[in-house]
């Protein structure tokens, strides 16, 4: 049995609402040809508010790819322990006891991975194993999960931490401005997420059965273009549209483990933008109410990537209406285009020896 905790997460202290971003992109882009359309595409968002590692008037600034490489490591050594520590004592469990890291972020790249970092900072065994995922980008987060939950199947009794670390602004290019690009810049906030996923005992999603389905000639419709300032975020128009392929795969992987996906208890599904949420409620003939935790997510933090899925799983937690035997399935949508799926029931289980 693979038991997902209670996530921890925690955002930055400096925040950008959505009237900042509209007034910013009026003022950046007053000459824009499609600047009324840019206007009223970030304003139905959702988004109320983002969490930025950087005041905004620093995130404007390009600096080079070099420092802004030395800026996310350096906050993802500043920021990332304390998560990692709260999600341990949630899971009732030491850095000692844990027999994989699986970090996964898609806005920074270091090497050695921040595993070994954590390794030797915080106490986790030389023999920990190491799995860094660098390029699912939003589906990384249900990657992890499944990873971690493979790994459990692999080695019953192993625990698992999971770590999502995203600082999108590090990402915005000043000078790409197309319609995707800058919808994306009202879109996106930095957060960082750690959960873990016990192989005995403990109280949150028990997961038993995961898959990952990629839709047909789509590998270019979410995509970075690597230059020498950096990673350029591109963005097909056709993205919001891709939750009718990606319907019945959710649909068929709930059948396989002869459960309904439209007759679940909850959802934790990757909140991308209000489209992803509405059409998915729509051709899974779900009510809107049982994405209410994604869209919290995606209203009071604006897309966190790969983090959404455990940022929304937590809310679920804090809205402590999940009762035991409750079945529920979570998803997590990226780049490929990529959904990684995993089912899973609600346990109140102790650990043992309670």
């Amino acid at each position: 049995m693979a038991v997902l905790c209670k996530p921890a997460i925690t955002v930055p202290e400096y925040v950008i609402t959505v009237e900042d971003t509209l007034e910013l992109a009026r003022r950046l882009h007053s000459d824009h040809p499609q600047l009324d359309l840019v206007l009223d595409l970030i304003a139905h968002t959702g988004v109320q508010k983002r969490h930025l590692i950087q005041p905004i008037e620093k995130v404007l600034q390009h600096p080079g790819f070099d420092e802004r490489s030395a800026v996310y490591e350096a906050q993802t050594k500043e920021r990332v322990p304390a998560v990692v520590r709260r999600a341990l004592d949630q899971a009732e469990l030491e850095p000692q006891q844990i027999d994989l890291i699986i970090y996964v972020s898609c806005t920074g790249f270091m090497m050695p991975p921040p595993t070994a970092w954590l390794m030797n900072t915080m106490g986790f065994r030389p023999q920990t194993r190491q799995l860094p995922i660098a390029q699912l980008g939003c589906a990384a987060g249900g990657a992890a999960v499944n990873r971690a939950h493979d790994f459990c199947m692999a080695h019953p009794g192993a625990n698992v931490l999971i770590v999502a670390c995203e600082f999108c602004s590090l990402c915005y290019q000043p000078t790409d401005t197309g319609v995707g690009t800058l919808l994306s810049n009202g879109l996106f906030g930095d957060a960082i997420a750690a959960a873990v996923v016990r192989g005995e005992g403990g109280t949150g999603v028990r997961l038993e059965r995961n898959g990952s389905y990629v839709i047909p000639q789509t590998e270019r419709w979410i995509s970075y273009a690597v230059r020498s300032t950096g990673f350029h975020f591109q963005l097909d128009k056709r993205v919001p549209g891709t939750m009718e392929p990606l319907a019945p795969a959710l649909s068929a992987l709930a059948e396989e483990h002869q459960w309904n996906a439209s007759k679940l208890d909850f959802y934790i599904i990757h909140a991308g933008g209000p489209r992803i949420l509405d059409d998915l409620s729509r051709f899974l003939d779900v009510p809107q109410e049982a994405f209410r935790f994604s869209r919290a997510t995606l209203t009071e933090y604006g897309n966190i990537a790969s983090a959404v899925v455990l940022d929304a799983l937590a809310r679920m937690f804090d809205d402590a209406s999940a009762l035991d035997g409750d079945r529920g399935l979570m998803a997590g949508f990226g780049p490929g285009i990529t959904a990684e799926m995993a089912l899973g029931t609600w346990t109140s289980d102790p650990a043992p020896g309670e």
